[in-house]
């Protein structure tokens, strides 16, 4: 293969088509055409399945002759009692997220840099990164376990402090900050080391300043650190603001049930319950749509934003 990927350039240098850098781009082109078929075929193509969206689909007829109904399946949608509270949920789960999983990896970050035992430093960095590697069907179990009114660890050392054990997946009033710690958790280690290596582009030299001028650490971190990792930081901001709408099916999945939905059902598993255990395929598929729609116009901005504001660009 790399032989006829040469011979090939070669012949189309000899003929001039193709300039020195294009050249030099070629086998790596050649090489994004196996992904790009695969993301043709599994992105792309099952885009025709939004059709769904204005049909009421019937099996038996198929997705391109199945009665056409235009919006109604918007309408049935957001008619439903339950649309208000789980749009409400998903905002409020997601906001929450995006604000703890940027604030505390900074100050994490923080942290560690003021750590000068090199050995304790990466033990720290190792185990604070550990549970991104797991998924949240393992996490759940283990979440499960360890937050069981009865049985859990938790709750046993609450009982040991005389208060009353917490049903914490299983209460409306705390799964939201239960569903917000446990994924702060899970991420923070992958934030952290972002941040970490915006500390690391610090310029020495504003150091050396910094201690000439008298400044103590702290003065150091506010005056030196963080302003060096101020276009990281608003970069990532402005980059999360499209998960919105995002707030986890994964976890919330793994871990709500029935008695929480009030505060834990999320468009996602809204999406999932109307979808694949009612079969309403239509109606699902509208509200797809519409997170992918309104997904779409917050990704646009935040990258808007970052181009604005950080100099970020994708190309």
């Amino acid at each position: 293969m790399a032989s006829f990927l040469l011979t090939g350039q070669a012949s189309l240098e000899e003929k001039g088509m193709l300039s020195p850098k294009a050249m030099r781009l070629l086998p790596l082109h050649v090489m994004l055409i196996p992904p790009l078929v695969l993301l043709l075929i599994y992105s792309y193509g099952p885009i025709a399945g939004i059709y769904l969206a204005f049909e009421k689909f019937m099996p038996s007829k198929g997705i391109f002759h199945s009665p056409f109904v235009g919006l109604d399946n918007f309408k049935y949608v957001w008619e439903l009692p339950d649309t208000k509270q789980v749009l409400l949920n998903t905002v409020v789960i997601a906001a929450m997220k995006i604000v703890l999983n940027l604030s505390a990896p900074i100050v994490l970050a923080l942290l560690l840099n003021e750590i000068r035992i090199r050995a304790f430093k990466r033990a720290v960095q190792t185990i604070v990164y550990l549970p991104y590697f797991l998924s949240w069907v393992l996490l759940g179990g283990i979440l499960i376990d360890i937050l069981s009114p009865s049985e859990g660890i938790v709750n046993g050392f609450l009982q040991a402090l005389g208060l009353k054990p917490i049903f914490f997946l299983g209460d409306p009033g705390w799964f939201r900050f239960t569903a917000v710690v446990s994924d702060l958790w899970k991420e923070i280690g992958f934030n952290t080391i972002v941040f970490l290596a915006a500390i690391t582009n610090a310029n020495p030299s504003l150091y050396e300043a910094a201690v000439i001028d008298g400044a103590n650490r702290w003065k150091q971190t506010i005056n030196v650190t963080l302003p060096s990792m101020l276009p990281i930081i608003v970069l990532v901001a402005t980059l999360s603001l499209g998960n919105v709408l995002n707030a986890g099916f994964d976890q919330i999945f793994n871990l709500y049930s029935p008695q929480v939905y009030s505060t834990a059902d999320i468009l996602d598993t809204f999406l999932y319950r109307i979808g694949i255990v009612d079969t309403q395929y239509g109606v699902a598929t509208a509200v797809g749509l519409f997170k992918s729609v309104i997904s779409f116009l917050f990704i646009s901005v935040s990258y808007f934003l970052a181009y604005r504001i950080a100099n970020y660009r994708i190309f």
